[in-house]
This record gives C-alpha cells, structure tokens and sequence, in this order.
C-alpha cells in the first residue's frame, strides 16, 4: 500500500520565508544577494538567531543550530525555511528536534547536499513532501533568477513542476518509469545506513549525487548499497551530479558514472543518467516523496511531479 505523501502548502506573496544553517558556517555577504532576490519574489525573509555563529566549522554548536531550524518549524508564521548551505552537521542536530508541530502544520523545507538527512527522515517519518534545490548559498550573485532559482520559485508558489534534458548515454525506456521519489548525496545515505533516517528504497525512484570524492569511494559506497539490498528492488536509479571527483596517483580505472553502471549491471534496473540537479549548475528542484514519472520522447527524458 502507497503512502500519501502530504503537499505542504505553496506560498503566497506577502509571506515571510526563514533562513537556518544546520551545518557549515556561513558569512552574511554569501547571502546577501540571495536574500535581496527573495524579497524580489515578494516575500520576506527572516533569519535565524545563530546562522552567522561559528563553532569550529559548524554554524554555531549543535544545540544552538537546532534551536534555529526549531523555532522556524514551529512558528506558524514561517512559511517555508531554506538552508543557507550544506557541508556537514545536520545529523548533529537531529537528536535536538521535536517535529511533533511540524508534523501537523508542514511547510516546505529546502536544500541540498547534507540536508539530505532532512529529506530522508521528513518524508519517511512524516511521509511530507521536501525540496531538494538551490540554497541560498548557490543562488546568482547578480541578483536575478537563473533556471534552478526560477524552477524553485515556481514550486514554491505552487506551480507544476517538469523539465528535459539530453542524456549523454542512449537509455532503453519502453514505458514510462514512476515512483516515489527519493535519495540525495550518496555520502550522507551511506553515513546514515543501521540508523533512524535509515533510506527505505523499495518500488521508489532512487536519486544519487555526490561531490568532491574520491572514485574508489563511490564504489565502495554504491557496493554498500547494493550488499545492503537497497538496489535490488528500487524502480529505476536517476543519477544526478557526480562532480568535481578525485583519483589515486595510481588511477581507480573507472569514472564515476561508469562505476555506478558496472555495479548495477546484473540488478536489471532503469539507469537514467544526467539529471540536472546536485553540486552543478543548473542544480534544478527535485520534489522528494513526491511521485515522479520518467519518459522519453525523441531522446529528452522528462521528469514530470505529480501531487
């Protein structure tokens, strides 16, 4: 039996949206502009008490990062909060949340990258709908929407959401694939295997991305995946961003994406490659616990969101 996943309501112009760092720490001039071209969409901005604290490299400490995420979930008159960055301590502040308030009066929740802890446990735990998008710190320095910032507001303000590309492997997609959307950084996934925001990926569309890693890393974290079971029964695998990788003074042999397809090769499941989202530009909004559907029409595949 499916799940349904809950909508959180779109925003309105006049609405004031939040701003919180549950991770790395971040200046007040890399957000300046992102701020300015909120208020450009109509809406106001609040920020968090602590998102200009420093902590080591963390947004302040643990107690004070979830303090903020905290008070913007549970203040009726925040609309929708968005994730000044990533990084890494988001995890951190899990064990100092009560998502009992947000749980009943869901709002969006926006970000990419180790927000990727939020996304698994809000649409598992409270089957409520996240997005995975632009941050604040990614957004255009010159003040005007690009393609991901404009993609997000229109889902923000409740507007369908669909896109194409061109892939750059020719795919097999007879029919159209669907499932329930779900995924993120392939780091945060794996670092979160045997615990509470454990990934559920059964008859789901699985999104991957990942930055900055070393190649022999995927492997082993997609052989993870594949030893966990949690390949085995996912209706297709979607591939986003797999940027800016390293290698060994002795070369690994393999690029990432190929090392994503060797694995999955015996699994006989639908690999859609070159999605437009994760650490790259454009990074366009994927609706996680959404239900998607994936077809292809002279050689553009097509995501299309359904409520």
């Amino acid at each position: 039996m499916t799940t349904r996943m809950i909508t959180p309501p779109p925003l309105e112009e006049g609405d004031t949206v939040g701003i919180v760092a549950p991770a790395r720490s971040i200046k007040p001039e890399e957000i300046e502009a992102a701020i300015r071209l909120i208020e450009s969409w109509g809406l106001w901005v609040v920020v968090g008490k602590n998102l200009y604290s420093t902590y080591h490299q963390l947004a302040g400490k643990d107690e004070d990062r979830a303090s903020d995420l905290q008070q913007m979930m549970d203040d009726e008159n925040i609309k929708a909060i968005l994730c000044a960055r990533g990084g890494y301590g988001t995890v951190r502040t899990m064990q100092h949340l009560d998502f009992h308030y947000f749980a009943r009066n869901p709002k969006w929740i926006v970000g990419f990258s180790d927000i990727t802890v939020l996304h698994n446990y809000i649409n598992q735990q409270l089957h409520i709908k996240t997005l995975h998008a632009q941050m604040p710190l990614n957004f255009p320095r010159e003040g005007m929407d690009n393609r991901s910032t404009g993609l997000l507001k229109n889902v923000l303000f409740g507007r369908p959401l669909s896109y194409s590309w061109d892939p750059s492997r020719a795919l097999e997609l007879r029919d159209t694939l669907s499932g329930t959307l779900t995924g993120g950084n392939l780091s945060v996934i794996c670092s979160l295997s045997a615990t509470p925001y454990d990934l559920h990926t059964k008859g789901k569309i699985l999104f991957l991305e990942d930055v900055d890693e070393y190649l022999y890393h995927i492997d082993r974290m997609m052989m993870n995946l594949k030893l966990s079971g949690k390949l085995e029964t996912i209706s297709a695998l979607l591939l986003g961003g797999m940027t800016s990788m390293n290698d060994n003074s002795v070369p690994f042999g393999k690029e990432a994406y190929q090392i994503v397809y060797d694995i999955v090769d015996d699994l006989n499941i639908p690999v859609v490659p070159d999605c437009p989202a994760g650490h790259r530009e454009p990074n366009l909004p994927l609706i996680m616990g959404s239900h998607l559907k994936i077809n292809q029409k002279r050689g553009k595949v097509t995501l299309e969101f359904a409520d």
